[in-house]
């Protein structure tokens, strides 16, 4: 048993002796079937903590030759697949981690060579009766175990695309291209690669990087490939914790869903299990993240960065064409590519059917209220939001008119001159003026209520919170909003709070951009 050849399985051990384990081996059949045919190649592209190396732990423990897992996966879900007996431990796996090996470079120029080093001596170790000499590629020695034991190869690289999001010297990244390339894109080498799996954040790069793993099958956030209910927890999965650790599964949704891929919601898994282990649901994406990546893209304010993340952030959905970004840091020069990256780095949540993007989830809001805190140019709009608990204080309390003019210093800072007089710019500057009220209320734009639709509803969460009903109107006053709430009859949505209904009016001018609001206890 290697450390890079033939490895064990003790990080599986390891998993299953944990607290809490989700079963993914069911993955070892789907891909049992890819072995040694033309898709026999994958790379799969997750943010980080979504099940990546796991499922490479569960893939080493199964197919290495370097342990017995049978008595392992045999309580595990695989064990009752027909095809679980067929391929257990009869590989040689040849496993490489890019991002600790990397990590733990005191010299990030000698990498490379110390990865062939080391791997020079995993071979002569593994294989006392093979000759290599110190000038093999990593290639050849694979070619040269083939040959010698007719033993087929199953290839694991977890993050392949770390040498990719560094800056490092051209030779470097050259020779690792051409290690790539020896490995994946050699007729000769071929017959000796039952399977390859590579993970990282980023899809395959469209450029230098594609030309070589162009043979790779590519399972992403926005192309699962049939791989989607792999990586992150389903929502089955999630009520069984639920269920387990006695968490309300709605309160876990609400933080930790938002993960729609194809047809499957997916769950954040690291935030999953360290609410079920610390029985509350907070931010832990933190841990994995860090909010700079967020706030260093949307300071660059391509084409209108900052106007989409304000419109999400009001919970908006936003058009993105992922289609034409490179996946490569180095080529990030639209509002379209800085959305695409967020999308695969997790802090949005991407519907290829309608090509629309929101946040997925008020872990990854958080996120976004941390980034613009310490992004120059939403300096103000933080200030807003830190300022929204008081605004909704002066609404409860019918202070009509400190809300309009809070509300006149929202609507300018959420509005650029082309689209101040939208009626959809006004709405989000009311969602954000209102931000934290999502706290305390389910917020609905465009509620379906009476005759018609009401602009605004807050649906308290506490009864003994008041209901709110807000009606938007330009150029004619509050009065008549107030007027179009009662005529229309939007008071029957709020049919379970009208003791406690708080009707409010707001005008906006053009012109001027004076607002103008009427708050009133609706009386039956």
């Amino acid at each position: 048993m290697g450390i890079y050849i033939n490895p064990g399985n003790e990080n599986l051990k390891r998993a299953l002796n944990s607290e809490i384990f989700v079963d993914k081996s069911l993955f070892i059949g789907k891909i049992s079937k890819l072995l040694n045919t033309e898709q026999r190649f994958i790379c799969v592209s997750r943010p980080r903590r979504f099940g990546k190396t796991m499922i490479g732990n569960l893939m080493k423990a199964y197919f290495s030759k370097g342990c017995d897992s049978r008595d392992i996966f045999s309580n595990l879900k695989i064990a009752k697949d027909p095809c679980f007996g067929e391929n257990l431990n009869k590989f040689n796996v040849l496993s490489i981690d890019f991002g600790g090996f990397f990590s733990s470079s005191k010299n990030k120029n000698d990498v490379l060579l110390n990865l062939y080093s080391e791997l020079f001596e995993d071979f002569r170790k593994e294989f006392p009766n093979i000759e290599f000499s110190e000038k093999d590629s990593v290639a050849k020695m694979v070619q040269r175990v083939y040959t010698e034991t007719n033993t087929q190869f199953i290839i694991i690289i977890d993050e392949y695309d770390v040498l990719v999001r560094e800056q490092i010297p051209e030779d470097i990244f050259k020779g690792y291209l051409e290690l790539l390339n020896s490995l994946f894109k050699n007729n000769e080498l071929s017959p000796a690669i039952a399977f390859a799996y590579l993970t990282g954040i980023l899809p395959i790069v469209r450029d230098k990087v594609q030309s070589k793993l162009n043979v790779f099958k590519e399972s992403t956030m926005l192309e699962p490939f049939g791989m989607e209910e792999f990586f992150g927890f389903t929502k089955a999965e999630v009520k069984d914790l639920c269920r387990q650790y006695k968490m309300k599964f709605k309160e876990c949704e609400e933080w930790y869903d938002g993960y729609r891929i194809s047809k499957i919601s997916v769950y954040n898994p690291n935030s999953l299990v360290e609410a079920m282990l610390r029985r509350e649901c907070a931010n832990y994406w933190n841990v994995t993240g860090s909010y700079e990546v967020v706030s260093d893209y949307i300071k660059l304010d391509y084409d209108g960065v900052k106007t989409a993340v304000i419109d999400m952030i009001a919970g908006k959905e936003i058009k993105v064409d992922s289609g034409n970004f490179e996946n490569s840091l180095n080529k990030i020069n639209t509002k379209d590519d800085v959305f695409t990256y967020l999308i695969h780095l997790g802090y949005i949540n991407y519907d290829k059917k309608t090509g629309l993007c929101r946040i997925p989830n008020k872990e990854i809001k958080q996120e976004w209220e941390k980034a613009i805190k310490v992004a120059g140019n939403f300096a103000k709009i933080a200030e807003m939001i830190k300022d929204s608990d008081s605004l909704l204080y002066l609404t409860q309390n019918g202070a009509s008119e400190e809300v309009a003019a809070a509300l006149d210093r929202a609507h300018i800072e959420v509005s650029s001159a082309l689209n101040y007089n939208f009626e959809s710019s006004l709405q989000a500057a009311i969602i954000l003026a209102y931000y934290t009220a999502r706290t305390k209320y389910t917020v609905i734009q465009e509620l379906p209520a009476g005759y018609g639709f009401a602009d605004i509803g807050f649906i308290p969460k506490n009864p003994k919170d008041p209901a709110i009903l807000i009606e938007l109107k330009c150029n004619q006053d509050a009065d008549t909003a107030i007027k179009q709430i009662k005529n229309r009859n939007y008071p029957k949505a709020f049919e379970n709070y009208l003791d406690n209904l708080l009707l409010v009016g707001i005008n906006y001018d053009k012109i001027t951009k004076v607002h103008e609001c009427v708050i009133e206890k609706y009386q039956k």
